[in-house]
C-alpha cells in the first residue's frame, strides 16, 4: 500500500530514485514506526511522515518521523552518534531504521567542539578551553521552553590570533546570535543553525557548513546528553531549541533550573549573554 511519505529533495539525491520509489509505493517502508523525534507511534499509511536520513562516516540510515515534528532532511553525524542511536532505538524496542545505499558518498564531518565532560579541546578555540553545555526549562511570557546554557571553560581566542582577549561572544554575534539585556521574548530562528536530538537524546548543536552542503556540527557531545521528559515534550512542542551563550565565569554549572535563571537574568543585564532558536533535528 503507498504511504503517506515526505522524501526531500536532499534525501532523494543521497538515496537515489528508485530507493525513493520504493518506499514511496510501501515496498521498503514499515506501517507503524515510533516517531524518531517525539519517539511516540506514527502510521505511515494514515498520517504524513518524513524521511529523514542519518549519515555516518561510513553508514546511512534512514529513520521515520511524523511529519509535524520533523521535515524530510538529511543530516550529518559521526558514525559512533549512529551507531549508538541506532542501538538506543532497538533497545526501546521501536522500529528499526533502515541502513538505506547512498547515491553520493557522505562528507567527512569537521572535528568538532566536545562539552566539558570529554576534557578534550577544541580545534576552534586554545587548547585549555572547551565548551560546558547544559539543559534546562526557561520560563519566558508565561510558557516553558526547552534551553541549552552554554559557556567555554576559559577565554576564547578568535581563529588564527595569539592574543589573550575573550571572542567567544562576538563570533556567535558574527554567526547570527543577538545580544540580550533581559529575557523579555523568545530570540529570533537561527536559520541554517539545529539542535540534533538522537533517540531521546541530546547530541549536537548544528551549523551550516562553510563549504556549502549538509550541515556540520559546531558542539558535539562526547556521549549523548540525557535531557528529561519535560524539556524534550517541551522541545516538540515548539520545535525548537533556545541557546544561550555567555563568556567563562559568567554562568557556571547550576544544580537547579531556577538558579539558572537567576544567572541567565546576571548574566543578560551585565551584556554577555546572546543567545538564538535553534530548529529541531533528530532521529
Amino acid at each position: 500500500m503507498p504511504r503517506m511519505l515526505d522524501v526531500s529533495d536532499e534525501v532523494r539525491a543521497e538515496i537515489g530514485d528508485e530507493e525513493a520509489a520504493r518506499l514511496l509505493a510501501g515496498e521498503s517502508a514499515p506501517g507503524s514506526y515510533d516517531c524518531t523525534s517525539c519517539r511516540t507511534p506514527g502510521d505511515s499509511q494514515q498520517e504524513r511522515t518524513s524521511t529523514v536520513l542519518f549519515i555516518g562516516d561510513e553508514t546511512a540510515v534512514l529513520a521515520f518521523a511524523h511529519a509535524t515534528c520533523l521535515p524530510s532532511q538529511v543530516v550529518q553525524v559521526t558514525e559512533e552518534q549512529l551507531q549508538g542511536a541506532v542501538r538506543s532505538i532497538g533497545a526501546v524496542g521501536a522500529e528499526s531504521p533502515q541502513q538505506v545505499p547512498q547515491a553520493h558518498q557522505p562528507q567527512q564531518p569537521q572535528h568538532v567542539q566536545q562539552p566539558h565532560q570529554s576534557q578534550q579541546p577544541s580545534n576552534l578555540v586554545p587548547e585549555q578551553a572547551v565548551l560546558g553545555v547544559t539543559s534546562g526549562l526557561v520560563l519566558i511570557q508565561n510558557e516553558l521552553h526547552p534551553a541549552l546554557v552554554v559557556e567555554p571553560t576559559a577565554p576564547v581566542a578568535r581563529p588564527g590570533t595569539l592574543g589573550s582577549g575573550d571572542d567567544f561572544l562576538p563570533l556567535l554575534i558574527e554567526q547570527g546570535f543577538m545580544p540580550l539585556t533581559e529575557l523579555a521574548a523568545v530570540p529570533p530562528v537561527l536559520h541554517g543553525w539545529s539542535v540534533l536530538l538522537a533517540a531521546g537524546q541530546l547530541h549536537a548543536v548544528l551549523q551550516p557548513n562553510p563549504n556549502g552542503g549538509r550541515p556540520v556540527a559546531w558542539w558535539q557531545a562526547h556521549q549523548p546528553l540525557q535531557v528529561t521528559d519535560g524539556w524534550r515534550a517541551a522541545a516538540n512542542k515548539h520545535q525548537q531549541v533556545l541557546m544561550f551563550a555567555a563568556p567563562v565565569g559568567s554562568i557556571g554549572r547550576q544544580p537547579r533550573e531556577d538558579l539558572m535563571r537567576d544567572a541567565l537574568d546576571k548574566t543578560a543585564a551585565n551584556g554577555k549573554l546572546v543567545a538564538a532558536a535553534l530548529p529541531l533535528a533528530g532521529i
